[in-house]
């Protein structure tokens, strides 16, 4: 039988819809994880764990924590992607979102500076790289389970469902944290109400082991373990085969990986320290922009299944880069009401770019690497990203936080992300099964993995 009949015979009857909203529920387990560190890191870790450094190198150092986890990611995608291409994308992922819920359970058991000097800081880093090596294997892998399982025709869009699993978490994170904030008195919430969030990772984590128990291998995989077509090491063969693929998936992820963290890490802070807003009003504009989220990344996967992945990832560039300096000038002005527009228009457009992403990466990479392909690109991006805080609040502290500062850096990310999705845009895509197989670094064998 033809692979791609074959292929495509398999994608069909599979639960398609299961599988894409399954494989959200684990991005979003990821991604609450992750925030819950982001808006801990903004207001908490400093005074807790790095108290003796002052109060500017105790906050540079937390959004270094935050850069942590970024560094090593690429690591974390090496690894998992190896797994990935030679193990399947459904034990690999069983692997990443367990070692996520455990790093971040344990951040909530760690002992502060106060009652155990710089263990805890020690034991955090520790953790935040288990963080950091788990997200490097977690994002390619939800796209793939998602988009592996469908027919071409509607890729694009089930590649932007696993994407709803960032506001989601978001949203999680937020509420838990205005909760907390409104029940706990601000010398409860520093003494022990912090770790809360950290340890609902736990119960979370059940829920997601058990729904991507209960997936099955996508049928490309599948195919390509049946046709021997794995290849003995993913990683070298990407930079030898697909090199400026690599370059162009890097560029095409800054924006919508870079924006979070300038929007849902560094804001926090600045909203805070030197705008005059409250943690508890930052929150909540994050949460309306996460909730019009839920709403505008289907209907952008949507369009993207109509005008392409490459289209839709540009036209969002193009409007973040428009709007980026007028809507850092309108925020000096300090009213809620532009806060809340500050976060759904600073947000909207990026998203439009992070919904089509998976769909443009998709295209770009043969199956036979595609997982090694997809999470080292994104994890490169997301390292470049994961210091964006931590440069957005030296260049404020430099221009005396001029109303401009953010603004130089969001630019430039959406310029590249633009170039990144014209050049995208111009390439033929992959097709989703290769017909003819490269046996040069193919393993012998041809049988599923347990």
């Amino acid at each position: 039988m033809p692979v791609t009949s074959s292929a495509a015979s398999a994608a069909s009857a599979s639960p398609v819809r299961r599988v894409a909203w399954a494989s959200m529920v684990g991005t979003s387990l990821e991604s609450f994880d992750f925030y819950v560190f982001a808006y801990f890191s903004a207001y908490f870790i400093g005074p807790l764990f790095f108290e003796p450094l002052g109060q500017f190198g105790a906050q540079l150092l937390a959004f270094s924590t935050v850069a942590v986890a970024f560094l090593v990611r690429p690591i974390g995608a090496v690894i998992f992607g190896y797994m990935g291409d030679r193990l399947g994308r459904r034990t690999t992922l069983l692997w990443t979102v367990g070692v996520m819920g455990v790093a971040t359970g344990l951040i909530g058991l760690l002992p502060t500076y106060a009652q155990a000097g710089w263990v805890g800081a020690v034991l955090l880093v520790l953790l935040r790289i288990a963080q950091g090596l788990s997200l490097g294997g977690e994002w390619g892998g939800s796209i793939l389970l998602a988009t592996e399982h469908s027919g071409p025709v509607k890729r694009a869009f089930y590649a932007s469902i696993p994407q709803l699993g960032s506001p989601v978490g978001s949203i999680l994170s937020a509420v838990l944290f205005i909760v907390m904030t409104i029940a706990l008195p601000a010398e409860e919430l520093a003494a022990w109400g912090w770790r809360i969030p950290f340890l609902v990772a736990f119960p979370l984590l059940l829920v997601s082991l058990y729904l991507r128990w209960s997936i099955e291998e996508t049928p490309v995989f599948k195919e390509v373990v049946a046709e021997d077509r794995r290849e003995r090491v993913p990683f070298v063969t990407l930079f030898t085969a697909a090199p400026s693929a690599v370059v162009i998936a890097i560029g095409a992820a800054l924006l919508g990986i870079g924006s979070y963290s300038l929007m849902n890490t560094y804001t926090i802070n600045y909203g805070v320290e030197q705008l005059g807003f409250s943690f508890q009003d930052l929150l909540v504009a994050t949460t309306i922009g996460g909730l019009l989220q839920l709403v505008t990344i289907p209907l952008f996967g949507s369009w993207a299944m109509r005008i392409g992945s490459a289209r839709v990832v540009a036209w969002g560039a193009l409007g973040t880069l428009l709007i980026t300096f007028p809507m850092y000038f309108l925020l000096q002005f300090a009213t809620f009401p532009i806060l809340v527009a500050t976060m759904i228009i600073g947000g909207i457009l990026p998203t439009m770019s992070w919904a089509a992403l998976g769909g443009l990466m998709n295209d770009l990479f043969p199956d036979r690497f595609r997982y090694s392909a997809l999470s080292i690109s994104y994890a490169i991006a997301a390292t470049i990203s994961g210091f964006i805080p931590a440069l957005t609040f030296w260049i404020g502290d430099s221009t005396g936080f001029a109303w401009w500062h953010p603004g130089v850096v969001l630019a430039p990310m959406a310029l590249l992300t633009l170039l990144a999705a014209w050049a995208a845009g111009r390439r033929k895509p992959v097709p989703e099964v290769e017909s003819e197989p490269e046996s040069a670094t193919r393993t012998v064998s041809a049988s599923v993995p347990a």
